[in-house]
C-alpha cells in the first residue's frame, strides 16, 4: 500500500520502480539553525548539501520522503542544450543572458559530475551526446538560427551532423551536444542526503510546513506546531508554498507523460530532443511547444528507453491513454528495437512566460529564498540553485543574480502576450463553480475512479475506494480556491490553475497548496 506522499502520483516511475527512497524521522522539536530548507527534490537537497559543506547549520523539512516530488518522476536529462531555444534567450532577454544560461546549466552539469566522484554516489552518472533534431519538415533556418545563438552563447562545441547514431530518423537537420550527461535522480538525492548527515546537516521528512515567516530570523512553521528559527529559509517545493499570487502569476503548470520500454539488443547512450512533435507545433507563438524527449537508462534486466512529451495545461485533459498510446506508437516507430513497455508514468513542470527560472530572494523579502520554474530542465536548474542560493546567504557576488531573479520582468510584447495568455487560461477555469459537474449523481462512479459532483452550490470531489466505500471532499483547491480535477491517469485531484495536486483521498501532494482538500460528508 502506497505511504501518503510516498511519490507525486499512482503510477511508478522507472526511477521509483528500481531505488528506494531516503527516510528519516520527523521534526518532533523547536529547533534552531543558519538556514532551513523547504523541500527535499534536488533543489533544496542541493542547497542544503552546499551549505552544509560551507560549515552551515542546515535543517532540511520535506512533508514526503527526500525525491518523494517531481524529482522522482523526471526523466533526468542534464543538458546544456535547453527545452527553450537560445536564439528566443537572445530576442527576449539579451544576448548576455543566453551567455550566462549556457554557462550555468554547463557548470551544474560539471558540479554534479565533481559531487558524484567526491561523494562516491552511485547514480549511474555519465557523460552523452545530445542531439537536436528536426521533425519532418521542420525548419532549417530556425535550426540553423540556433546553432549560431547556441554557438554565440559559448557552447563551442556544438556542430551541425548529418544523422542521428541511434534509431530511424527523417530528419533534414541535426545538431550535436557534446558532453551532455544523465544519471539515476533518486540514487542521485539519496547520496546528496546521506552526505548533508555526513557534514552535519539534520534532515526531517514526514514533516509539513504550513508556514514561512521573513524577518532578521526567519520562522518557519510547521503543521505538528514545532518552529525551526534560521536566518534563512529557501522554499525549493517545486512550486512555492509561500507565495499566494507574486511568482504563480510569472509560470503556468504543464502536465507531461512518460513510457519506458524495454530495448532488445545493445544500444549506445545518447540524448535526444526533437524540435517540436511536428512542423506546426513550431510556429507556435504562446505556451511551450510541445516535443519529445529521449534517453536510455538499465535496470537489472538491461536497457529501457525512457521516452516523454505529449504535454498539456495541469488538470486540463482527460485523454491520458491517448497520450501514452501515442507516445508508444512514435517510440515504436523511431525505435524498431523496442519490445514490452515496462513503465509509464506522468510528472509536471513550471513554465515562466520568459523561459528561465526563478531563483533568489523571495519578491519583498529579506532572507526567504524560492527556486520555481524548471522549465523541463529541473535537474540543471536546481543544481543552479543550490550554487546561486548558497552564494546569496554566503554574501559571495554571482554573475547569474540578474538572470533568475524572481523580481524581474520581461517586458517583450511576446512574453507580455504569454502572461495574459497563461493568466487568462487561470481566469476561464473559474467558470467550473457553474458548470454541472463530471456526473449527475455519485452512484454513476465507479470503484478506483474520481468525479466532480455538484451538492446544491458546492462542488464535491468524489472517489470511490476498491471496496466500493465513497470518499468526497470540497473540490476547491484551498490555495486560490480554483475546482480540482480528476486526473485518471494518476488518481489525483489536480488545480488546473497554479498546479497543486492532491492524492484520491484530498491530501496535498504538490504545492502551492499547503493543506488537504477539506472533507465532506460521506455520499453511498
Amino acid at each position: 500500500m502506497q505511504i501518503p506522499g510516498e511519490r507525486a502520483g499512482e503510477n511508478i516511475s522507472f526511477w521509483e520502480r528500481t531505488a528506494k527512497k531516503f527516510y528519516s524521522s520527523s521534526l518532533s522539536e523547536n529547533l534552531t539553525a543558519d538556514v532551513c530548507v523547504v523541500g527535499g527534490g534536488i533543489a533544496g537537497v542541493t542547497t542544503a548539501y552546499l551549505l552544509a559543506r560551507e560549515n552551515r547549520r542546515v535543517v532540511l523539512l520535506d512533508d514526503g520522503p527526500v525525491g518523494g516530488g517531481m524529482t522522482g518522476r523526471t526523466t533526468a536529462h542534464l543538458v546544456s542544450a535547453l527545452d527553450d531555444r537560445y536564439y528566443e534567450f537572445d530576442k527576449i532577454l539579451g544576448k548576455e543572458c543566453s551567455r550566462f544560461c549556457a554557462e550555468s546549466h554547463t557548470a551544474a552539469i560539471d558540479r554534479m559530475e565533481a559531487i558524484v566522484s567526491e561523494e562516491k554516489i552511485d547514480c549511474a552518472f555519465e557523460r552523452v551526446d545530445g542531439y537536436l533534431f528536426l521533425p519532418p519538415g521542420g525548419s532549417v533556418a530556425d535550426l540553423e538560427r540556433e546553432l549560431e545563438s547556441v554557438l554565440r552563447a559559448g557552447l563551442r562545441d556544438v556542430e551541425r551532423v548529418d544523422r542521428i547514431p541511434t534509431g530511424k530518423f527523417n530528419t533534414n537537420g541535426v545538431l550535436r551536444f557534446p558532453r551532455q550527461a544523465q544519471f539515476h535522480p533518486l540514487n542521485y538525492v539519496n547520496g546528496l542526503a546521506r552526505a548533508i548527515l555526513k557534514h552535519g546537516g539534520q534532515i526531517f521528512t514526514g514533516t509539513r510546513v504550513v508556514k514561512i515567516q521573513d524577518g532578521d530570523r526567519t520562522k518557519i512553521e510547521t503543521s505538528n506546531r514545532h518552529t525551526i528559527t534560521a536566518g534563512a529559509a529557501v522554499v525549493a517545493t517545486n512550486c512555492p508554498i509561500n507565495d499566494r499570487l507574486a511568482i504563480h502569476s510569472k509560470q503556468a503548470p504543464y502536465g507531461t507523460y512518460v513510457i519506458g520500454a524495454r530495448v532488445t539488443g545493445k544500444v549506445e547512450h545518447a540524448l535526444f530532443w526533437d524540435t517540436a512533435m511536428t512542423a506546426d507545433d513550431e510556429k507556435q507563438i504562446l505556451g511551450p511547444v510541445a516535443y519529445h524527449y529521449v534517453r536510455f537508462a538499465r535496470d537489472e534486466e538491461g536497457e529501457v528507453l525512457i521516452v516523454g512529451g505529449e504535454d498539456h495545461k495541469s488538470g486540463q485533459a482527460e485523454d491520458f491513454e491517448r497520450r501514452f498510446s501515442q507516445l508508444e506508437h512514435w517510440s515504436r516507430e523511431h525505435f524498431p528495437m523496442l519490445g514490452e513497455i515496462t513503465d509509464r508514468w506522468s510528472g509536471q513542470v513550471m513554465e515562466p512566460v520568459d523561459g528561465v527560472a526563478y531563483i533568489g530572494r523571495n519578491p519583498g523579502e529579506k532572507n526567504v529564498y524560492v527556486v520555481t520554474g524548471d522549465s523541463g530542465n529541473g535537474m540543471t536548474h536546481g543544481t543552479i540553485a543550490g550554487i546561486l542560493i548558497t552564494d546569496l546567504i554566503a554574501g559571495r557576488e554571482n554573475p547569474w543574480v540578474k538572470l533568475y531573479e524572481p523580481t524581474r520582468k520581461t517586458l517583450k510584447p511576446v512574453v507580455i502576450a504569454d502572461y495574459i495568455a497563461e493568466n487568462a487560461n487561470v481566469a476561464v477555469q473559474l467558470r467550473d463553480y457553474v458548470t454541472s459537474g463530471d456526473e449527475p449523481n455519485a452512484e454513476k462512479i465507479k470503484p478506483r475512479e474520481g468525479a466532480i459532483l455538484r451538492d446544491g452550490l458546492k462542488k464535491i470531489a468524489a472517489y470511490r475506494d476498491d471496496k466500493g466505500t465513497l470518499h468526497t471532499f470540497s473540490a476547491v483547491c484551498p490555495h486560490l480556491k480554483c475546482i480540482v480535477r480528476w486526473d485518471g491517469a494518476e488518481q489525483t485531484w489536480d488545480c488546473p490553475c497554479h498546479g497543486s495536486r492532491f492524492d484520491r483521498l484530498g491530501r496535498v501532494l504538490n504545492g502551492p497548496a499547503i493543506s488537504d482538500l477539506e472533507p465532506h460528508r460521506n455520499q453511498k
